[in-house]
Formats: structure tokens, C-alpha cells, sequence
């Protein structure tokens, strides 16, 4: 970048300095508190968002435990 465009940037914008940081310091926690699964495009297309993934694998779980205490 040029100086001219140094000066030219928004002063509500504030500039951070990661040159301490630490790559992956919190990824762990973050991994405990999550599951990230990836849908297929078409499966995607009908389950839009968690909400809806939420619903119909509750009603799955709903029947596989009905079938199972009829066996």
C-alpha cells in the first residue's frame, strides 16, 4: 500500500496488532461447545437452518425409540 492510501482510511476504523497473538489459543474450548456438521447440498436445501435439522432429527429419535421398545 501507498501513503496516499494509508491516509485516505476511515478514522472509525481501529487497527489491531496481532503480532503477539497465539494461533488456535481458544480452539480447544471452542471445540467442546460445538458440533459443526456438513450437509449435502440437496439435504441442505430442505433444512435451511439448525432449527429445522433440530426438528426432524428429534422425530427421528421419536421413532427409532418407539421401534425399539416394540422389538
Amino acid at each position: 500500500m501507498s501513503q496516499d492510501t494509508n491516509s485516505e482510511r476511515d478514522p472509525d476504523l481501529e487497527e489491531y496488532d496481532f503480532s503477539n497473538g497465539v494461533r488456535g489459543k481458544y480452539a480447544g474450548r471452542f471445540a467442546q461447545g460445538s458440533n459443526v456438521v456438513v450437509l449435502d447440498p440437496d439435504v441442505a436445501q430442505v433444512f435451511t437452518d439448525s432449527e429445522s435439522v433440530n426438528q426432524a432429527l428429534r422425530a427421528l429419535v421419536g421413532i427409532i425409540q418407539h421401534q425399539s421398545d416394540k422389538a
